[in-house]
């Protein structure tokens, strides 16, 4: 039996609260030693829900012990942490977004690579229940070949700031749907995007849309807003035999803002009820999907296993550089109204 990896969390926001302490806590591979955060509010909450310290830095964090740790935190402070922590001599989870731009993606990956350091990003959504269940589809040929990827995040929220801390909806939202859309069809080859920008937000975006012409012919279109009315299905997806439709959001992140977690719900995590569950659609013949239980759970499981040096890391930190190339890409669309091709 190896030991736990000793992992420690930057961070007490929304992420780090909710996302992140749970599952390291949950995670019998993981010793989860406290976390680093300045803010009286922060600390106060840490104590208020865990028996764990609290550190002004990640060099206090290393003095007591820690191996690893999970950055999240504002996503414009995330590549400064990241390179820090791995210059200590941390492996590290970056949340999402991993960087605000390509080239800084790219150069942390690097570093990472040069020091010999585990560096992983928290794309948490391939385990969502509805996309496991399409690629579970795919691979059984119950679509047919994928001709046509829709994937939505899409809030209605007039009167909500766009939080400030995700750098805008296209890097926030589109990291996890860019993401997805790269693990479903491969490297991208044209970028069309649209947004609309508030200007009681510091300028960030609220509603993006985002077409992908991936080089094998898929084509993904990609929507992300806090001022849709009437929110799309989560996930629809054409093939050459069957379309698979999704209408809600995947449950885990209910479920752990309503304070469970994987170790109080045994296996019943991750299960979707029945009225939430997918289908397949051939014009009026339809039938239910099948879903595969979601796994929010593997993710810090499989981050200590790469650690010790058993296995991969979850997410490998340069598909995060090649999502941040197509949100580059989009944002160019955006701004200057065109298609933009990739190389």
């Amino acid at each position: 039996m190896q030991s736990p990896i000793r992992i420690g969390l930057v961070g007490y926001g929304f992420g780090g609260r909710f996302f992140h302490a749970p599952l390291i806590a949950a995670e019998q591979a993981c010793d989860f030693v406290g976390v680093v955060t300045t803010s009286p509010e922060r600390r106060a909450q840490v104590a208020e829900h865990w028996d764990r310290p609290t550190y002004d830095s990640l060099e206090h964090l290393v003095r007591a012990g820690a191996e690893a740790v999970a950055v999240s935190t504002p996503a414009a402070t995330h590549v400064p942490l990241v390179r820090r922590a791995l210059e200590l001599g941390l492996a590290v989870v970056c949340d999402k977004p991993f960087a605000l731009d390509a080239a800084s993606a790219r150069a942390t990956v690097e570093l990472a690579e040069e020091l010999g350091r585990p560096l992983t990003v928290y794309q948490n959504r391939r385990w969502d229940s509805d996309f496991l269940t399409l690629r579970a589809l795919l691979e059984g040929g119950r679509l047919g070949s994928l001709v046509r990827y829709e994937s939505r995040f899409e809030r209605f929220a007039p009167g909500q700031a766009v939080p400030l801390a995700g750098g805008g909806t296209l890097v926030d939202f589109g990291s996890h749907l860019v993401d997805q859309a790269l693990v479903l069809s491969g490297p991208v080859a044209s970028v069309y995007a649209e947004m609309h920008r508030r200007d009681d937000t510091a300028g960030l975006d609220d509603d993006v849309f985002v077409a992908l012409t991936h080089r094998n012919g898929v084509r993904s279109h990609l929507w992300g807003s806090w001022r849709q009315g009437s929110p799309g299905p989560r996930m629809r997806a054409t093939g050459t035999t069957g379309t698979f439709v999704v209408d809600r959001v995947d449950g885990q992140e209910q479920a752990l803002l309503a304070g469970a977690t994987p170790e109080s719900e045994g296996d019943h995590w991750g299960r979707e009820p029945e009225q939430h569950r997918g289908h397949v659609r051939r014009g009026d013949v339809v039938e239910p999907a099948s879903p595969e239980r979601g796994r929010w759970d593997l993710f810090y499981a499989g981050f200590a296993a790469a650690v010790r040096g058993t296995g991969p890391v979850p997410v490998d930190p340069w598909d995060a550089v090649a999502t941040a190339t197509v949100l580059d890409a989009a944002l160019s669309s955006a701004r200057e109204g065109r298609v933009v091709q990739l190389s």
